[in-house]
């Protein structure tokens, strides 16, 4: 994954609101969704602090491999899209703070459909930046970040 050749334009903006619709895409797809959004948040300086509000759909679970990444919580079991995830996040210095957090399970859970509940929206900061983050917290029925806003 290389550096983009806009990071001068992206610089200044630290709030990213992504959205990984990887349902019924091609391995190739989500490969390149992937090394586009390395590229943009590697342009972003550390000492800025971003706030990445994801709906990656994947499962991060377990901490095994990704101690900087992931705190000790997780929800459900890790999936092929939750090890892109932590491999997004550890090749940039980030953490997903939702799991730095001990939480009841169903405190976790951020997308239900039918009797299927998990956790696919996260909250992903630089790792240095971790300990500016007291908590994350699951709103049942809200969205990450509003279209609108971000």
């Amino acid at each position: 994954m290389t550096k983009n050749k806009h990071c001068n334009e992206l610089s200044r903006r630290i709030i990213l609101h992504v959205i990984a619709d990887h349902s019924g895409k091609l391995e190739e797809e989500k490969e390149n969704f992937w090394n586009e959004l390395f590229s943009l948040v590697s342009c972003i300086p550390q000492n800025e602090m971003v706030v990445l509000a994801e709906d990656m759909n994947g499962h991060v679970e377990s901490n095994v491999g990704y101690d900087g990444t992931h705190g000790s919580y997780g929800n459900g079991v890790r999936n092929a899209d939750g090890s892109r995830i932590l491999e997004f996040a550890d090749g940039l210095n980030l953490v997903i703070c939702n799991t730095l957090f001990m939480k009841q399970k169903s405190k976790l859970v951020t997308y239900v459909a039918g009797l299927a509940k998990s956790t696919v929206d996260y909250i992903i900061v630089w790792q240095g930046d971790k300990s500016k983050v007291r908590n994350v917290k699951v709103i049942p029925n809200e969205s990450v970040c509003q279209s609108t806003i971000c």
